[in-house]
């Protein structure tokens, strides 16, 4: 187990509390600003980095940019993202199926998957109910 700075914890802290645990540097920078924390961006962006080695934060590349999602461990371990085409919203999930997916590639084709970086794109229940 890792040791956890005073600023990286912040850092933790915040994104958990976002919305849907996820935000931008930028946005974490601003909130802990206004939690009256003194804290600049490349901090941030360092603490976040940390954050995504340690396995506690998913990065997201967007075609708005990187954004930021927290990911509790200690509930979440077959974890992957999916991103609906319809309204954009990102859910973290936690299956164990796609693990057979992950060993089939393995085995079978010698490529191997980093299931913190995968993220699958379609539609949410709501979009697909809205599409009807």
């Amino acid at each position: 187990m890792s040791y956890m700075t005073r600023q990286q914890g912040a850092v933790l802290a915040c994104i958990a509390s976002c919305p849907g645990g996820r935000a931008t540097a930028m946005e974490l920078a601003q909130r802990l600003r206004q939690e009256g924390q003194s804290v600049g961006l490349s901090t941030v962006y360092r603490q976040l980095e940390k954050l995504v080695s340690q396995g506690k934060v998913h990065k997201l590349l967007t075609e708005e940019g990187a954004c930021y999602q927290y990911c509790d461990k200690t509930r979440h371990t077959d974890c992957f993202l999916l991103q609906c085409e319809g309204c954009g919203t990102i859910f973290h999930m936690d299956c164990s199926h796609l693990g057979e997916l992950y060993d089939h590639l393995l085995e079978g084709h010698g490529f191997a998957i980093n299931p913190r970086r995968t993220m699958f794109y379609g539609l949410c229940r709501e979009c697909r109910e809205a599409e009807k």
